[in-house]
């Protein structure tokens, strides 16, 4: 817990009132017996009348006293521990938004939803309990076992007898629930996959009606959760009957052995009483910290996978930029013996586990054609090129040639494994991650929009932006005539994940949002897949004006889509097989030459 010291300081005033008020009521409540015994043994024995008046009161003053510590103790160690979770939560979040796309790949993103919810509420539930019950259960043992002594040490050691049998029963509890609740943790992260999965692709389930399908694997991965959840309840299942048949036997024998010792006039009736809420106290405290330490092993396998993501070493920084304040400022980008592979911090990484890569690699071509040793098998392969600023740059490939994967290098979504990439001539690892990326708009082939309006999600790309500059560039994109088509406009709300526009209206208005970044470098990766050819060209024309002095690079699997582009590039398998304009290849390109005709062949049929 060292390190969540600074969790703790803000809050200090709460860490510490909570406690103390508990204390406080912890001491009437080991108080009230004591009380109680005097009333029977001096005030009911002896028909006191008075003395019984008195301590009523007192006994009221004791119980409005306890009211008032107990209502505080749970508001300050409330308080404390929602504090204590939502700055932990909050820098998890920033953690994982701090990730490179390398990182982001080593775990799901359900595991990354479960960390930051139910891992969380964990560690705020087992705080709670600790400011609170951990305290009062020491406190009221020792408490309890004190005044029971003082009141007949020979009847106290019935309870040294249950005692070490507790505290066996308690060390059980531990060594078996911690390794049971990690293994429930990683079912809940299996099943929040398998949820995120079918939300995001319900319309692809229900296009190939493979809703009983996919209920199957539901259940699967549901039933898996309640069989490992029933495996780790199994032990409180146990344990609290245990503990309370070693109560409840120990109270019994306590009245036997007292009971004689009344008849045998060692003892009287008021502190046998007394005494017998005094063990009942002892046993209760003994309970509530086995129910503590239950909760322990749940919060200790949280903790763990919370510090996993803390302590997760982001190699993806600007930390030793040495031009930090550097801006790009043409979008001049250069490749420089570029190689690439995937994973070459963990080679491996995410096998097995679908969702380990998730949507960064399903936003274009993986680029991965593996061999089955990811330490070797590079998806790019000494790439030299340079795009001068301002031109219009088409790459093709085919699907898995590393098209995808050679333009994330450039935004530094990944780094490269050797070589370097330039912009304007700097090394991007020079810039800040800021500034390049505020430099180089990236649309890509998984058209992404947020809940909210048309113009909230246009404002991504200047948060600044005038009414006239959002109609300027939607225009652009070949978008504002059907922005304004809507009964709304631009105020039209998208609904979750733009589910209320076409797949060629999302792409315009991703387009439109990049081109209010008034970038440098535009990447283009297969986004005008799903416009028909007459809208294709007629936002590529408004980019000869709109884009005039910026870098266009479009990613196409149509040769229509970049005939007219300055600069062609082929990939295939990670390597470039032909570069020049579309009149150069074609003449002397067997690989674009295949394709050119074969796209012309089915354009004609």
């Amino acid at each position: 817990m060292a390190k969540y010291k600074k969790y703790i300081a803000p809050y200090w005033v709460s860490f510490v009132l909570g406690p103390i008020l508990m204390l406080a009521e912890v001491l009437g409540d080991v108080w009230l017996p004591k009380l109680t015994s005097q009333v029977i043994d001096l005030g009911v024995a002896n028909h006191d009348v008075a003395y019984i008046g008195r301590m009523g009161g007192l006994m009221a003053v004791c119980l409005v006293f306890m009211t008032a510590c107990g209502i505080g103790s749970a508001y300050f160690t409330a308080k404390a521990a929602a504090c204590f979770a939502a700055d932990l939560r909050k820098d998890v979040f920033a953690k994982v938004q701090g990730f490179a796309f390398e990182d982001l790949d080593k775990f799901s993103t359900g595991s990354l939803i479960t960390r930051l919810t139910n891992d969380v509420q964990q560690i705020q539930l087992v705080l709670t309990m600790s400011l609170r019950m951990l305290m009062r259960s020491p406190a009221m043992l020792i408490g309890a076992l004190v005044m029971a002594l003082s009141i007949n040490k020979e009847l106290a050691l019935v309870v040294v007898v249950v005692i070490p049998l507790l505290a066996a029963s308690i060390g059980f509890v531990m060594r078996t629930a911690y390794p049971r609740f990690q293994v429930m943790q990683e079912k809940l992260d299996a099943l929040n996959n398998k949820i995120q999965e079918v939300l995001v692709n319900i319309r692809v389930i229900k296009s190939f009606v493979r809703e009983g399908y996919e209920e199957g694997r539901f259940k699967k991965a549901n039933g898996d959760l309640r069989e490992t959840s029933l495996r780790a309840m199994n032990v409180v299942i146990w344990s609290f009957p245990i503990m309370m048949f070693a109560m409840n036997f120990t109270t019994i024998a306590v009245v036997w052995f007292g009971g004689n010792q009344i008849i045998a006039g060692k003892m009287l009736i008021g502190d046998l009483t007394a005494f017998t809420v005094y063990i009942v106290q002892i046993l209760m405290s003994l309970m509530m910290l086995s129910m503590i330490l239950l909760q322990f092993s749940r919060a200790q396998a949280s903790l763990s996978r919370i510090g996993e993501v803390l302590d997760e070493r982001v190699d993806l920084t600007d930390e030793n930029a040495a031009h930090k304040e550097l801006q790009v400022q043409k979008g001049r980008v250069e490749f420089r013996g570029v190689s690439f592979r995937y994973d070459t911090r963990n080679p491996g990484a995410g096998e097995g586990n679908p969702a380990a890569h998730s949507e960064l690699r399903a936003q274009g071509d993986p680029g991965r054609k593996a061999t089955g040793d990811p330490e070797t098998d590079d998806v790019l392969k000494d790439i030299n090129l340079t795009f001068e600023a301002g031109k219009t740059i088409g790459i093709l490939g085919a699907t898995g040639s590393g098209k995808t994967t050679l333009v994330q290098l450039i935004p530094r979504l990944y780094d490269v494994t050797e070589g370097q990439v330039l912009v304007d001539g700097v090394d991007v690892r020079e810039y800040s991650l800021k500034n390049l990326r505020d430099g180089v708009a990236m649309v890509l082939q998984k058209n992404v929009l947020f809940s909210g309006t048309i113009e909230e999600n246009l404002r991504w790309g200047d948060a600044g932006a005038t009414d006239e500059e959002l109609t300027e560039f939607a225009q652009a994109a070949a978008a504002d005539d059907f922005i304004r088509s809507f009964p709304a406009a631009y105020k039209s709300d998208l609904g979750q994940g733009g589910g209320n526009v076409s797949g060629g209206q999302k792409q315009r208005l991703c387009i439109a949002r990049a081109l209010l970044k008034h970038p440098k470098v535009l990447i283009l990766d297969d986004s005008t897949s799903a416009v028909d050819t007459a809208t294709e060209r007629r936002i590529q024309e408004s980019f000869r004006t709109t884009l005039k002095d910026t870098t266009k690079i479009i990613i196409a699997q149509r040769i229509g889509s970049v005939e007219n582009a300055d600069e062609i590039v082929i990939l295939d398998d990670g390597r470039v097989v032909g570069h020049g304009s579309h009149q150069e290849l074609l003449a002397g390109n067997e690989t674009y030459q295949e394709i050119y005709y074969s796209q012309r062949e089915r354009n004609v049929s």
